[in-house]
Parts: structure tokens; sequence; C-alpha cells
């Protein structure tokens, strides 16, 4: 008894705690790690990385970020640039998206897929604070790729909850200027 116990102690400890080795907060603190342990399947091994990137050139930045067990990924990527709410919700339906959840200048797009997740957040950043003619914005989409333990609804709020994380990360690190409080979570309401 005592050696089937140590058994199945050993194989949880050693094939299925991958997401649990990994930091609290992964891709440089931007989100939880239980956003990717609620999606993604065990697994022995996980990685993690996010990363901040600039573009001198084009004056903008990309934050990226992804968790990953074997072949199954939670991703996403939070990029600055020139686009307006409205040719945001454009592409955005273009590409299957329904719903829409806004507050508080922070605009969520949930798809039908439960897999994909878009979020559009205003935002200028210190290179373009001189720059009014155009609008300035965040967007965040966020993506799961192969097996996901959560399906449906529940997959759907986590990849919404992934790229919200994102968004308000990149935010923050891509230092726009627009005076901004993001709350804790996004309501529930339009999610599902």
């Amino acid at each position: 008894m005592v050696v089937c116990a140590t058994a199945v102690f050993g194989y949880v400890e050693i094939f299925t705690k991958g997401i649990d080795r990994l930091p609290r907060k992964p891709c440089a603190g931007a989100v939880d790690r239980d956003l990717a342990a609620r999606a993604l399947p065990s697994a022995r091994k996980a990685e993690e990385r996010g990363k901040l990137t600039t573009s001198s050139s084009l004056d903008t930045f990309t934050f990226w970020c992804y968790v990953r067990t074997d072949e199954s990924i939670i991703s996403g990527e939070a990029e600055s640039g020139i686009a307006t709410l409205a040719s945001w919700k454009e592409r955005r339906s273009s590409d299957g998206e329904s719903r829409s959840i806004s507050m508080d200048g922070i605009h969520v797009r949930v798809s039908s897929d439960p897999t994909r997740a878009s979020v559009y957040v205003p935002c200028t950043t210190s290179r373009h604070s001189g720059d009014r003619h155009e609008e300035h914005s965040l967007t965040a989409e966020a993506r799961t790729i192969g097996e996901t333990r959560a399906e449906g609804d529940e997959l759907r709020r986590i990849v919404v909850d992934f790229a919200y994380q994102l968004a308000r990360h990149a935010y923050e690190v891509g230092e726009c200027q627009e005076p901004r409080e993001f709350p804790d979570e996004l309501p529930r309401t339009g999610i599902n």
C-alpha cells in the first residue's frame, strides 16, 4: 500500500506539476499562473516567457507572452500603434468576434471561438505625446493553441482574462500616458 501511494505521489510530482513550478506571475509578472493552469493540460514540464520589444523607427512597442506545456500554449501580445476604436471593432468583427464588453475606456471583444480574445485601450506613449492628430492605442490579442483543459465558456473566460491582464501589464511597462485605473478583473457579464 505504501509503495502504491509513493508511486502515485511520485508520478503526480514528476509528471503533472510543470505549471506549478512556474513563477506565480509568469511573463515578467504580466499574468497569473492560475490562468495557464486552468487552460492547459497537466504536463511534466512547462515554460514561459514575457518580453518587451520596441521599434525606434516606428515609435511603438510590443509585449509578448506565452506559457507552454508539451504541445499546448496560451499566448498573446500587446502592441501599441495607431488605431481608432471603430477600426479595431471592424477588424475584430471580420474575425468572427461577436460580443464586446466596455468599462472605463477598456474594450474587450469576446470571440465566438473560445480560444481567442482581444482588448483595446487608448494609449499614447511618451514618444507620441505631442502628436494629437491620430488616435493612439494598445491592442492585446490572446489565444490558445493545441489541447486545453478547459472548454467552452470556461476557456473563453480564461482567454479573455489572459488578454486583459496582458493589456494591463503592457499599459504600465509601455508607459502609456493617459491616467487609467485597471480594475482587478473584468465583469463576468457579457463574457459567457
